[in-house]
């Protein structure tokens, strides 16, 4: 399992793996992408992490609604290529100022 953080408003577009752009047809099923119970405050922004599988290499992210692209100075789209292992997330939640923890099924 890999991991990244996610500002809270933005949304996952196209996936890469391996071989290229995920196939939903080759793989007969959607990568595995979840977003965790946890979450950073970090600079007054809201960081969700989230867990992919290990053969996700690469993702797309981008504003979920005009309004936060309104609100928020931001470029229309970023791609993720540095997911970072379990270590590596349980360091930045232990370094964290704040550490949110939703409980599941909120």
């Amino acid at each position: 399992m890999k991991y990244f953080f996610l500002s809270s408003g933005w949304k996952i577009g196209r996936v890469w793996e391996f071989g290229g752009l995920w196939d939903q047809n080759s793989w007969r099923r959607s990568p595995v992408i979840d977003r965790l119970n946890l979450a950073i405050i970090e600079r007054g922004e809201v960081l969700w992490l989230y867990g992919v599988e290990d053969a996700v290499i690469m993702l797309e992210v981008f504003p979920s609604n005009d309004e936060i692209a309104d609100t928020v100075p931001t470029i229309g789209q970023v791609v993720i290529k540095r997911l970072i292992s379990g270590e590596q997330a349980l360091e930045i939640l232990q370094s964290a100022e704040t550490v949110i923890k939703q409980p599941l099924g909120s």
